[in-house]
């Protein structure tokens, strides 16, 4: 009886193990197929005055706010 039990474990053991794989695997395979262009410009982030993170530029952001002004005089 404990032989077949071992080769029942050893079994399940196997299984787990090739069901990891395949989810490692599968992981990867998303990770490939995702676009990370990994330029410095994406993975910039600014802080504005106020502490906020953002992604736009100080310069563009002044710039837009200068339009504005402009546009409303």
């Amino acid at each position: 009886m404990a032989r077949s039990q071992n080769s029942f474990i050893k079994k399940q053991k196997a299984e787990k193990k090739r069901k990891k794989k395949a989810e490692k695997f599968e992981k990867r395979l998303d990770r490939k197929s995702q676009d990370s262009s990994g330029k410095l410009e994406d993975m910039m982030a600014y802080v504005d005055e106020f502490g906020n993170i953002t992604t736009v530029p100080p310069e563009e952001r002044e710039n837009k706010a200068e339009k504005k002004k402009d546009q409303q005089q």
